[in-house]
């Protein structure tokens, strides 16, 4: 791939050739253990199955009384049966003897269900004015069968189960079934590691008060945001003066995948390309889509690099296109979008150029698509604005007004108050 500085892109990749080429070097990340502590939202390298019941004992599911349901069938206010209460069972301390016909005994929710005792009587079923702990009598005024408010062994997770599959992405609930089942140590995916590099001159640390012709870092967090994200593990190189040696040697750091903000593009000072192609391998450099089309991608060190253009939106694009389906793909998640989609009707004409896919940022007016009216790359308010975005594809000149299109939101929870506020 030749030198394009100063001379622009004689042809362009498309968004599909370039996805295909991605694809094809995209592979899991190995496995490693982690403490059942830290195992929430990682990705389940394993399937795991229960090597036990749970739970290992029959449990009272109700407070009341442990009894044999043959006893109190029939039982009402007007024909109550009367049992004698010969003890209680309390969660971790079981009753040590046996209910035989005419007893009860006093059970509190996920105690042991003594033996002999195949039901559990709830409290209200008595007229008891209270509790009855042992060497008493209740008398029960309702009746329950075999097994009623009881659960069983194994009637959880049972010996030989599939508790859950690899490729789960943990949620609170499944780390406490994990621990259930006696699990401390959990197989997951490694998460990526991503060096973040940004160049330029013109650029001041994240956060710094911009002064003079020199602007602050936006780029930077936005992308540690946005790996933190997608399950990877964010290292901020930055910024890093438009010196090819110092880029080539920020891009040579320790990471699974490199991405470099600023110098992708064709001008005079754009070297992070030509570094790549001279280092490493550059496989796509002008990928036919709006904005974003001066992002590359390709490989140094056996690493995946992506080369994504320095104004903000762009950088987001390119960012979602491909460089966090690389980071969710090494990680075992979902290539696919972490957005929530909805399909709407458009408010007003769009025009698209046929021949390349475009970005465009939209919000959510009365049940309607608007797409916003500052369209250049380099507003990122533009997408602090926007609900979300929709896609035109490269053989799209346009849509009319009404046409249904799929809108990805960028916030799921705040997206959706706003369009139903409206």
């Amino acid at each position: 791939m030749s030198d394009v500085r100063m001379k622009g892109f004689a042809r362009r990749t498309t968004v599909a050739q370039a996805l295909a080429w991605l694809d094809g070097h995209l592979c899991i990340l190995a496995e490693e253990v982690v403490p059942l502590e830290k195992a929430a939202r990682r990705v389940l390298a394993r399937t795991i199955v229960s090597s036990v019941n749970v739970p290992g004992f029959a449990r009272g599911m109700m407070d009341g009384y442990a009894i044999r349901a043959a006893d109190v069938q029939g039982a009402s206010p007007y024909g109550p049966v009367v049992l004698r209460v010969i003890g209680r069972s309390l969660p971790g301390r079981p009753f040590q003897g046996v209910v035989e016909s005419g007893t009860a005994v006093c059970i509190m929710t996920g105690a042991p269900l003594p033996a002999g005792a195949d039901a559990v009587l709830p409290a209200e079923l008595t007229e008891n004015q209270q509790w009855i702990k042992g060497g008493g009598e209740i008398r029960a005024v309702g009746d329950v069968g075999p097994g009623k408010h009881v659960s069983g062994i194994g009637s959880d997770v049972a010996v030989g189960q599939e508790v859950l599959p690899a490729g789960r992405l943990l949620r609170p609930q499944d780390v406490g079934l994990l621990s259930s089942i006696g699990l401390a140590d959990v197989p997951v995916v490694r998460c990526p590691r991503v060096r973040i590099v940004t160049t330029g001159d013109e650029l001041l640390p994240a956060g710094a008060r911009p002064a003079g012709y020199r602007i602050a870092d936006s780029n930077g967090p936005m992308l540690q945001a946005l790996v933190t994200r997608d399950g990877g593990l964010a290292e901020l190189v930055g910024p890093v003066a438009d010196q090819p040696e110092a880029i080539l040697d920020a891009m040579r750091g320790p990471a699974d995948v490199v991405l470099v903000s600023g110098g992708s593009s064709v001008g005079e000072e754009d070297c992070a390309p030509v570094l790549l192609r001279q280092h490493g391998q550059l496989a796509v450099h002008g990928i036919a889509m709006r904005p974003s089309s001066p992002t590359g991608m390709g490989i140094l060190d056996g690493r995946l690099v992506f080369l994504l253009p320095g104004n903000p939106v762009s950088c987001l694009c390119a960012y979602d296109f491909f460089a966090g389906r690389a980071i969710r793909a090494l990680g075992g998640r979902s290539v696919e979008w972490p957005y929530r989609r909805v399909r709407l009707p458009l408010a007003r004409k769009i025009a698209s150029h046929i021949g390349s896919v475009d970005y465009l940022r939209v919000r959510l007016i009365d049940g309607q698509v608007e797409p916003l009216a500052i369209s250049g790359a380099s507003i990122l308010s533009s997408t602090t604005r926007a609900d979300g975005f929709i896609i035109l594809p490269e053989n799209c000149e346009g849509l009319l007004p009404d046409a249904e299109v799929e809108v990805f939101l960028y916030d799921d929870l705040q997206a959706a108050s706003r369009h139903v506020g409206r």
